[in-house]
């Protein structure tokens, strides 16, 4: 099970920052092998919401207030460390995420631009296609969207 928290970027100490930006550059930059600007200057207006399981940070989003990234709220920056993807932290997370929205933003409608290979996982969650596929980074892409 994951101890999570949600905190604003106020709230990170720098050690959880460092670690946060370290585990976003392991999966999205290195094991995606995909060269982009992670650091984005939107840090700063969103929650981020962490899992830890034995005190190490092994699961991340960030969520945003509707008009900050999208119209919608949103879901960002959806991660679990490589070795520990087995374990059904990845719904852990992203519950947390949409816990975190609908306590803190007071909606319930939710955007996400999600990789398309995981489609299925959004699915299950209640997130459905939106438009059609487009490339972000040059990963495949599609909008999601969550009405509760």
């Amino acid at each position: 099970m994951l101890d999570i928290q949600t905190k604003t970027f106020n709230q990170l100490n720098t050690t959880e920052l460092y670690d946060l930006l370290q585990l976003r550059s392991e999966v999205f930059v290195v094991e995606q092998d995909c060269v982009y600007q992670d650091i984005d200057g939107k840090d700063q207006k969103a929650l981020h919401i962490l899992g830890y399981k034995d005190e190490k940070l092994v699961a991340y989003t960030r969520v945003f207030h509707p008009g900050d990234y999208f119209e919608e709220a949103s879901i960002g920056r959806v991660l679990v460390k490589e070795n520990q993807r087995q374990y059904g932290f990845g719904y852990n997370i992203m519950n947390a995420s949409i816990k975190a929205i609908k306590e803190h933003f007071k909606t319930s409608e939710i955007r996400i631009s999600a990789q398309t290979y995981l489609i299925k996982f959004y699915n299950n969650l209640g997130f459905k296609a939106v438009g059609e596929e487009y490339l972000e980074d040059g990963i495949p892409h599609i909008n999601m969207i969550l009405r509760t």
